[in-house]
This record gives structure tokens, C-alpha cells and sequence, in this order.
């Protein structure tokens, strides 16, 4: 039977705690093969193969559907601790062997037994520049090969600390799929710990807002570090909010420090109560049990499993982006979100000034600045002629990645740029921008990338004739773009973003009196025709070339009548949007009538509100 199917059939259960369990035997130094490998559980599939056939034989006796592979350490980077980096491979393999053979032999057609290549977090933090992006996933796609080529029936990438070290996981999945052309399940797990956050400081609804977007996840979900007791608001979190089945494997109960060793306190009825109220009250379809758990407590999930049916789930999901602390949707109520437009050397004197000092922290204070003023996001763009934009975006997305609490937009035209912010940044950003000047070139490059790292984009009106003027061209270029990212890059219309640009309003030219007007019924056409796509406008565009109080008044009442269209983000100077209470109402008219192309002369409208 295949587990893919099982997944979605009914209730699976997980063994308990391979530590827990190891330890419970008693194993001395020499069981590990000597002094300095002491303490190195994943070592004794060779020191002492028995001692982890133990702990398989007494949780498939107990009824475990899955077991894991005592492999939670077996990258090069922990095993570089013990000096036996060298075997990484090898001892993924023969782990994965091992449970492969006993679940085999526990394996009935009514109650066929799996095995999960077990990937722990190692004990580096890439948001804390512990390790680099590329080294970490180098070291995960060679223990994940040794797992899958050791007969693994699914991945558990379990106890993330830090999404940045999930994001480098799923990078060395996609990669190993994609060369051994197989596809397993793939289950995402994070530790909450007790101050209500992962390590990182990230809130469960950022977790699921960057994990949501990779379509090969299979199930997302929590394990390790608190009971289930401490796990229940955030377990009932992914439950009302996650599209896809939810896991769940807490300790047993808090450890509590007896003698210098830790104990756990929650007996086997306890966790089956918490289990049953998360499995029927809850939806959670995916249990076992992490630190502390034994076979008597898996035996009682596992009998509980013959008679529970997880809750049907009722589902509330808003596409949204993340900062590695928290969730940000791509429409509020009131919108628009507000992206700030002040990180971009393009836009901000001061900004670039920075970047061309170097000036890295101070460039980074601008963000933090800006969340202070209000913005939800904010746009980021170090592009400078004659500069390495490349360094440039390196050092400041690993400032923003840990100081900037709101979603970062990455703004560049160069695609090793894009996938440097993205292997920097632990949430789920937002990539600006494709567009269809050079037909799908463009796209090509940067939509793989925003599949690889979970981003979502913003797509431009412009074709292979320009800018879009009028409201039909923009729809059309719109639907192109929808039909070929999701078709044939796999995106989906909720991770499309559209941006149906403006001229100035400012210049007087009689070839634009009808840009602002025309981008705002492109956006309620964009919005009627694909309710799931969002839209987003540099607002400042529609002033350019007029005196800073005109393009204050213009900006906002602009912004005010795209809003009423559908419009989701704007990219502003959220300090300098004016409520239309506070504008004049002569200065209202005039910018509403040059916005609907009233015949309204310019210069006039900017003497009047100078």
C-alpha cells in the first residue's frame, strides 16, 4: 500500500524517542567505540547495531506504522564533531538499511510499516551566520541521498530551530529528487519551545507561511522541546490554517533535570488523552512522540489509532508573505499594504549614499526606521553602476534577515542578486520583478528561483511592445504572464502579484492624460478576472516631475481611488500619504480631475497646492 495514499486515509503513527530509548539500555563508552565517540547515538548502528534494533523492534512491537532511522545527526556538519564527517554517506545508508529491514519484517498487507529518513537540525544557525546557505544544503543532500539510497520511504526534516535551515533542507530535497527523478513524502517539522516561538524568535504563522508555498511538502507540523500541553494553541493554529495534513510529535511532558539527567513525566494514558483531543477535537491526522516517549506510549497511540478519525478541518488560509518573526498577508482591511519605498538606491539618496559608503548597519536602520512609520514590507534594491550588487545584497539582506521583523521585498534585474537575498533570507520574500519585455527570458530565470526558495513575485505589465497604456493591454499582458507562470513554472495565481504600472500624471503630455485612470480600471479588471491574484503600484510614479506638495496631494488621492479599484500593496513613503480629510478640497478636485483626465492643466494644479 502506498503511504502516499495512507497519509490522507487515516490516523499514522510515528515511534517514540530513539535517545530516550538508547539510553534506557545502559550503554557504556565502549558500546559507542570508545571515549571520544561517547554520546554519539548515530555511531552505534556500526559500534552496536543491536542496541538501535532494540529501539525499532520495541516501537513496530507497539504498533508504529513509521519508524525513523537513527540518523538525526548523521550530516557531515555534527558528525564533524566526532571527526566522522568522512562517513556521512555511508552511515546514512546503513541506518536507513537497518529500519529498512525490520520494518520490512513487521510489514503485513493490513498493517504495512514505513521507514523515515530522520534529518535534525544539526548545530548550526544560518540566520546567525553560523554556516553559509550552500554549505549547509551540501551537507543535508549527502545525508538525505544516504537515507533515500538506504531504502527511506519518506524524509522528516524534524526539531527546526531556524527557517533558514529548513529553506537549505528543502533545497538539498529539491535537488536530490530532481537527479534521482523520484519524489517521496516530505515532512517539515518545527520546535516551538516554551517561550511560544522557535528559536529564531519565529511565530508559528510565519513557520507556515514560508514552509506553505514548497508543493512537495507532504505534512507540516511540531515536534520536540515542550509537551502537548504547551503545544495546544499552536497545534490548533496549523489545524484551522494549514492546506496541508498536520503532524504532531511532543515530548513527554517538560523535561525536569533529576540528578543532572532529564526526565520526563507524562505517562502514556496522558499522551494518549492530549492525542485524542488533537486528533478528533483538533484534524492533527499525523502522531507519535518525541523526547521521553517510550514503546508503552506508542502502544497506546497506535491502539488509538484503530478508532479515531482526525476532524474534518476547516481550512483559512490568506496568502501572505514573512520576516523570520512574523506573517504578513497580501491584503488587509483597510488596505493597501504598505511597502516602503526608502531601501532602494534608485529612490533614496540617502540610501545609496550608504551602500556606496558601506555603510551597511546604517542602510539597515532605514528599514527598521520605516516599520517604526508604518510600512507592512519594505522594497529592497542596492543596484549602483559600477558596484558588485551582488556583495551589496549580500551584506545587507544578512543585516535585514534578523533586525527587519516585516516581509522584505527583493528588487533587482539580476538574477544572481535575486538568489543571493533569497539564501539569506529565512521568511518568505517577494521577488520584483518578471515581466514580458524580452517574451519569457525573464521569467525563466527568476520564476525556478521562486519555486526553489517558496518566494512570491510581482509581475509587471510590459510586454514585448513596452509598458502597457490602456487597461485591455494591461489585462492581456496580465493573463499571459498567469497562464505561463502557472502552466508551465508551477506557480500559482496566489503567488502572482501585478503591478499595472502608471506614466506621470506631471508632465502634461497629452500621451499620458490617461494613465492614471487607465491603471486604475486595470487593477479592477485584474481583480474581477483573477480574484486570487493580488496587485501592487509605485504610487510615486503617477507625480513624477511636479513640486513635493503636489505629488503629496496626487499620491494620496490616487492611492485612494486604486484602493477603491482592488488595490492590495502600494509601494510608498507611507509618512508622506496624506488622508483625503487633510487635503484641501480644492486640492482634492483638482487631483481627482487630473486622475479621470478632467482636462485639467498642470501647472495649475500645482500652483494651487504649492
Amino acid at each position: 500500500m502506498e503511504l502516499s495514499k495512507l497519509l490522507h486515509e487515516r490516523v499514522l503513527v510515528f515511534d517514540g524517542a530513539t535517545g530516550t530509548n538508547l539510553q534506557r539500555q545502559d550503554l557504556t563508552p565502549d558500546d559507542f567505540g570508545g571515549e571520544n565517540l561517547a554520546g554519539c547515538n548515530e555511531y552505534l548502528t556500526r559500534s552496536k547495531p543491536e542496541a538501535v534494533e532494540k529501539v525499532h523492534i520495541d516501537f513496530l512491537t507497539a504498533g508504529a506504522d513509521i519508524i525513523e532511522t537513527n540518523t538525526f545527526g548523521t550530516s557531515s556538519i555534527v558528525l564533524a564533531e566526532y571527526g566522522l564527517e568522512a562517513i556521512a554517506y555511508d552511515l546514512s545508508k546503513e541506518s536507513a538499511a537497518l529500519a529498512k529491514r525490520l520494518a520490512m519484517q513487521f510489514s503485513t498487507k493490513e498493517k504495512p510499516r514505513f521507514v523515515a529518513g530522520s534529518i535534525g537540525p544539526t548545530t548550526k544557525l544560518p540566520s546567525l551566520l553560523h554556516i553559509g546557505f550552500d554549505a549547509m544544503r551540501d551537507s543535508y543532500y549527502e545525508q538525505m541521498n544516504g537515507l533515500v539510497d538506504g531504502g527511506s520511504d519518506l524524509l522528516i526534516i524534524e526539531t527546526c530551530q531556524d527557517l533558514l535551515q529548513i529553506k537549505a533542507a528543502l533545497a538539498a530535497v529539491q535537488d536530490l529528487f530532481r537527479d534521482k527523478r523520484i519524489k517521496l513524502p516530505v515532512i517539515t517539522s518545527v520546535t516551538i519551545e516554551t517561550m511560544g516561538t522557535m528559536l529564531m524568535g519565529t511565530e508559528i504563522g510565519a513557520a507556515l507561511t514560508a514552509l506553505e508555498p514548497y508543493d512537495f511538502i507532504t505534512s507540516i507540523g511540531m515536534n520536540c522541546a515542550t509537551g502537548p500541553k504547551e503545544m495546544e494553541e499552536n497545534v490548533m493554529y496549523l489545524t484551522q490554517n494549514s492546506p496541508k495534513p498536520v503532524f504532531c510529535m511532543p515530548n513527554a511532558g517538560l523535561p525536569e533535570n533529576v540528578g543532572g539527567v532529564a526526565h520526563y513525566h507524562l505517562s502514556p494514558q496522558e499522551l494518549e488523552k492530549w492525542m485524542s483531543h488533537f486528533v478528533g477535537d483538533l484534524g492533527v491526522s499525523i502522531i507519535g512522540g518525541c523526547c521521553g516517549t517510550t514503546e508503552e506510549h506508542i502502544a497506546r497511540l497506535a491502539q488509538l489509532a484503530t478508532h479515531i478519525t482526525p476532524k474534518e478541518r476547516s481550512i483559512s488560509w490568506t496568502p501572505s508573505a514573512a520576516s523570520i518573526y512574523s506573517s504578513v498577508p497580501f491584503h488587509i482591511d483597510p488596505s493597501p499594504v504598505i511597502v516602503g519605498e526608502r531601501c532602494n538606491t534608485n529612490g533614496s539618496r540617502k540610501f545609496k549614499d550608504l551602500i556606496l559608503e558601506e555603510n551597511y548597519d546604517a542602510a539597515a536602520q532605514m528599514g527598521r526606521e520605516q516599520t517604526k512609520e508604518g510600512a507592512h514590507m519594505l522594497d529592497v534594491c542596492v543596484a549602483y553602476v559600477g558596484r558588485d550588487e551582488v556583495r551589496d545584497m549580500h551584506e545587507i539582506m544578512k543585516r535585514l534577515n534578523t533586525q527587519i521583523s516585516v516581509p522584505i521585498v527583493i528588487d533587482s534585474t539580476e538574477y544572481p542578486v535575486i538568489e543571493e537575498a533569497l539564501k539569506l533570507y529565512a521568511g518568505r520574500a517577494i521577488v520584483n520583478s518578471i515581466n514580458m519585455e524580452d517574451g519569457e527570458e525573464r521569467m525563466a530565470h527568476v520564476l525556478p528561483l521562486c519555486k526553489k526558495y517558496g518566494a512570491a513575485v510581482i509581475a509587471l505589465t510590459i510586454d514585448e511592445d513596452g509598458m502597457a497604456k490602456t487597461r485591455e493591454k494591461k489585462l492581456e499582458i496580465a493573463e499571459r504572464i498567469i497562464d505561463i507562470s502557472v502552466n508551465k513554472y508551477g506557480m500559482r495565481e496566489e503567488d502572482l502579484i501585478f503591478d499595472t504600472l502608471t506614466f506621470t500624471l506631471g508632465s502634461g503630455d497629452q500621451e499620458f492624460r490617461k494613465a492614471g485612470i487607465e491603471t486604475i480600471e486595470a487593477i479592477r479588471m485584474i481583480k474581477e478576472r483573477h480574484p486570487k491574484c493580488r496587485t501592487i503600484l509605485g504610487v510615486s510614479n503617477i507625480s513624477f516631475g511636479l513640486n513635493p506638495h503636489s505629488r503629496h496631494v496626487l499620491n494620496s488621492v490616487f492611492l485612494h481611488y486604486a484602493i477603491e479599484a482592488g488595490l492590495d500593496l502600494a509601494i510608498v513613503h507611507g509618512a508622506k500619504i496624506m488622508p483625503l480629510h487633510k487635503i484641501d478640497e480644492k486640492g482634492r478636485e483638482l487631483a481627482t480631475k487630473i486622475i479621470f483626465d478632467e482636462r485639467v492643466y498642470e501647472p495649475a494644479f500645482a500652483a494651487e497646492t504649492a
